[in-house]
């Protein structure tokens, strides 16, 4: 099994804290990705979808998974398993340093995620404090913040998986 962390960046002007809706850890947020299978290296034709509300039993009953998946072309059976409590919002302070952020952890076994697919249900406030919910289909926002009297804007998303080891850190896991 690997982990990896989905890391997200973004060029945020006059907001901060962008995470989907629901906040990282998100039950119902769809994560859509393609999968790279690990025994022949065939990459998905379509993006898949997995969310944390979506379990399913693995075929040898042993455990749970967010995704069973077989490759079309090898038919080796993958799963993906979303691992919460690791992601936090993008601020302006990492943006402003072109940094980017962990939003969320996956273990996967038999498959490598790649090329995330950013879309609706995300959400954001400005540094006045005014929330926004955000589509993030088209890759960029721009709206007016009544309260801040000032245009805010979101552009220059992007996106990587990164592969990260599972560490014991005071009594509580952490992902590095």
């Amino acid at each position: 099994m690997v982990f990896f962390a989905l890391l997200v960046g973004a060029e945020l002007d006059g907001l901060t804290n962008l995470q989907p809706r629901g906040g990282c850890d998100d039950p119902s947020y769809p994560y859509y990705f393609k999968l790279r299978c690990e025994s022949c290296g065939e990459t998905s034709a379509k993006t898949t979808c997995v969310s944390l509300d979506e379990v399913v039993q693995l075929p040898t009953g042993k455990g749970t998974a967010n995704l069973l998946q077989k490759c079309k072309l090898c038919s080796r059976e993958g799963s993906v398993v979303v691992i919460p409590g690791q992601g936090t919002p993008l601020t302006a302070e990492q943006s402003q340093k072109g940094e980017m952020t962990c939003l969320m952890v996956f273990e996967c076994r038999g498959y490598e995620p790649i090329e995330f697919a950013f879309g609706n249900g995300w959400k954001a406030e400005s540094v006045h404090g005014t929330p926004f919910d955000i589509d993030l289909s088209e890759g960029e926002f721009d709206e007016y913040d009544e309260k801040g009297e000032c245009p805010v804007a979101l552009s220059k998303l992007q996106s990587t998986f990164k592969v990260v080891k599972k560490q014991g850190f005071h009594g509580k896991t952490r992902y590095v």
